[in-house]
């Protein structure tokens, strides 16, 4: 499986079985201002996640990737492809959740960004 970062291989473990279809995602304003504004924070190695537990349901990702930090929108398209990828790879283990994450400033799109972010969705229960 191909990752977000020029033809680099991710570490991926199984195959697309788990799919991230429009049901998990977040978008738009009127999605991401009430975990701003009231949702748990948590940040972990630079990444900042907003947080808010559902009663059922998949779990849903919101991607917060502006120009500040990358110049560039190919740059920032890997960017979130990276954390989509983690998310979908990890959704299983959530639960119905609600996450909007923030990457650090700076921060380049690659198989070791999808390991860090791997190895943070499973710290944030």
């Amino acid at each position: 499986m191909r990752c977000c970062a020029h033809g680099v291989q991710a570490a991926a473990s199984g195959s697309r079985s788990s799919p991230f279809g429009a049901d998990r995602r977040l978008t738009g304003r009127s999605a991401f201002e009430p975990l701003l504004r009231a949702g748990q924070r948590r940040s972990l190695s630079g990444y900042t996640f907003y947080l808010a537990r559902r009663p059922e349901g998949p779990p849903r990702l919101g991607v917060l990737v502006t120009r500040r930090h990358a110049a560039l929108a190919t740059d920032r398209n890997r960017i979130k492809r990276c954390i989509r990828e983690a998310f979908r790879l990890e959704q299983a283990r959530l639960g119905p959740i609600d996450v909007l994450v923030r990457p650090p400033y700076g921060v380049r799109g690659s198989a070791a960004m999808l390991a860090r972010l791997r190895e943070l969705f499973t710290r944030l229960d």
